[in-house]
């Protein structure tokens, strides 16, 4: 334990909303159950209206995580309900609040509860930010951070892009680095035989994995265009399959029309629907490479995954991606243009995947939900002074 049995509320999406951020904020629960304390998740009743969301749903029809307290009440676009729900955790007078920021479009509503919550002068306010500068930048996004911002006592960061971000914006509010822990929640690896004959994938195949919902600056399009260098050459046509697993979450129809304008159909098998967390696990287990083409990046909840499953990673060198993934140690780091990714996939393949399991083994060390947790009770002044690390 890292310290004295604490009330933490978390506020952020989990069950029934699905996704990376319910998974975290899920198993960040268990984390800082397991050191002790009492832990309640404040999820969204309402998260976004149906006009703003760009899967096809918000809500997971996998069962309800157990032993969790998850109490689904927020409404993301009524300012009554703020009030109502400050006013309420203001009254429960937790120690901790840990609180996701992911989107400046929630800033109105977790800006205003904090406020109401502030107003105990107890509670303690942390904040994981995945964003401070989301990838799209929209109108107001700047004015909604910082009226976020102001109640929040600090910051933990778990990219140093972001860490940039909350010192230029924030400066005079104290923020740790703390990488994302490890996701070890989807089961343990399956055997590759048995995850490709559920997933009716080719046996003898060398598959390369994109994973995750699909958004423009995740670069699917470019390793599109790198797929079709690699079916150019003689020496690697036909040699790969391309899982592209995950639901878009932007307009498909332009990735349709590049495919047929490339001609690589046959080389990617389309799983293109949202991946439910226990199956998951044949995903990666199914692989041999995740590929991360991203133009634009903070952190990626895919990297701690293949961690996980023990799978090498390309990924290319934007934000926080190449911190996490030492090159030629446990994977490969490249440029994010076409070009560069087409060169590097062979150099995977020529290259004996069990050269890269021990550095994957060992990198996987740093990333404990156990660290997450004393970061945010250091960060919020819990840990002893004679504790804390210099």
């Amino acid at each position: 334990m890292t310290t004295a049995r604490k009330k933490v509320i978390i506020i952020g999406p989990a069950h029934p909303l699905r996704g990376g951020l319910a998974s975290f904020n899920e198993r960040l629960a268990y984390a800082f159950q397991e050191d002790g304390h009492e832990v309640t998740i404040y999820t969204f009743s309402l998260q976004y209206p149906g006009f703003l969301f760009p899967g096809t749903s918000q809500y997971s029809t996998s069962p309800a995580p157990e032993s969790l307290s998850i109490k689904v009440s927020i409404n993301a676009i009524n300012p009554f309900n703020w009030l109502k729900i400050g006013r309420e955790l203001n009254k429960l007078k937790p120690d901790l609040i840990v609180v996701r920021y992911w989107l400046p479009f929630m800033g109105p509503c977790l800006g205003t509860i904090l406020r109401k919550v502030k107003k105990n002068k107890f509670s303690r306010i942390t904040c994981i930010a995945d964003n401070i500068i989301p990838h799209e930048k929209r109108f107001g996004d700047k004015a909604f951070t910082k009226y976020f911002i102001k109640p929040v006592d600090g910051f933990i960061a778990m990219s140093f892009s972001v860490m940039n971000n909350i010192n230029s914006i924030a400066p005079q509010k104290p923020a740790f680095y703390v990488p994302h822990p490890l996701y070890d929640h989807f089961g343990d690896k399956v055997d590759c035989k048995l995850a490709r004959e559920y997933l009716q994938l080719p046996a003898d195949a060398k598959i390369v994995l994109f994973f995750g919902f699909i958004r423009h600056y995740k670069g699917l399009d470019i390793l599109l265009d790198a797929i079709a260098l690699l079916q150019k050459d003689p020496e690697t046509a036909d040699q790969y399959k391309f899982l592209i697993a995950g639901e878009f979450y932007e307009d498909r129809k332009p990735y349709d029309e590049q495919i047929q304008r490339l001609g690589i159909a046959s080389a990617l098998i389309m799983h293109t629907h949202f991946i439910a967390d226990e199956e998951v696990k044949y995903y990666l287990s199914a692989s041999d490479l995740v590929v991360q083409p991203y133009r634009s990046a903070t952190q990626s909840g895919v990297t701690p995954l293949a961690y996980h499953f023990e799978i090498p990673m390309l990924v290319t060198n934007v934000g926080g991606l190449s911190a996490m993934v030492p090159d030629r140690k446990v994977g490969l780091v490249t440029k994010p243009d076409a070009a560069s990714i087409a060169a590097k996939i062979p150099v995977f393949f020529e290259t004996d995947a069990a050269h890269f399991i021990p550095g994957i083994q060992e990198e996987k060390k740093k990333y404990s939900w156990q660290t997450m947790v004393y970061a945010l009770m250091k960060l919020a002044g819990f840990i002893p002074e004679s504790k804390q690390e210099n």
